[in-house]
């Protein structure tokens, strides 16, 4: 069994849906803080960054099993989003990315004893349709606040794939993790069947 450091609820479901056994032991990190500190790194690096500090603030409490980190990050015309703070900020990132293209950067690490064991990185490319405020506001109203969680603002498993024109990546990347390199992962770590 392994250690999920996220209170993800998409990383969770992907997790049961792929029969991993988990049990949830969130990350206490200020993520803001260590992200500042980051702040010439690129996307993909900063999401990797957070991701194995995720892993490694568990795996020092929980030296046994193997711990993974896991965090999502979008960089959309030359900005990095996190979660919408509220309504208004989430409808603001909205405006920012329609018409544009998105790129999803998702990251996910394993550690054991306070060592990162394993990280990989995955991208997705969203090419947003153009959004009229109407249609935010519309969308916000059905999805807001449960879209509050999701750094891009959307559940592509859900409404949120409307906001979309295409996609380039894997779906699981979209979700939240590159889901599909962690299972590989704990197939060379032992976790899971071969």
């Amino acid at each position: 069994m392994i250690v999920l450091a996220s209170k993800s609820a998409s990383r969770r479901a992907m997790l049961e849906a792929a029969d991993v056994a988990f049990r949830i032991v969130p990350a206490d990190l200020d993520e803001r803080a260590l992200e500042a500190g980051l702040a010439d790194a690129g996307p993909a690096d900063v999401a990797a960054a957070l991701a194995r500090a995720k892993a490694l603030a568990v795996s020092r409490g929980e030296p046994g099993p193997l711990v993974l980190g896991s965090d999502s990050l979008v960089e959309c015309g030359g900005r990095r989003f996190d979660k919408p703070a509220n309504r208004a900020a989430a409808a603001e990132h909205l405006r920012w990315f329609s018409g544009r293209t998105m790129h999803l950067h998702s990251a996910a690490a394993l550690a054991r004893g306070g060592e990162t064991v394993w990280a990989a990185t995955s991208l997705a490319k969203l090419h947003v349709i153009e959004m009229s405020d109407t249609f935010i506001d519309a969308y916000l109203d059905a999805e807001w606040p449960e879209v509050g969680g999701c750094v891009g603002v959307f559940r592509i498993e859900g409404r949120g794939v409307r906001l979309f024109r295409a996609i380039e990546g894997d779906y699981f990347t979209v979700l939240g993790m590159p889901l599909l390199a962690v299972l590989g992962a704990l197939r060379e770590h032992g976790e899971i069947a071969a």
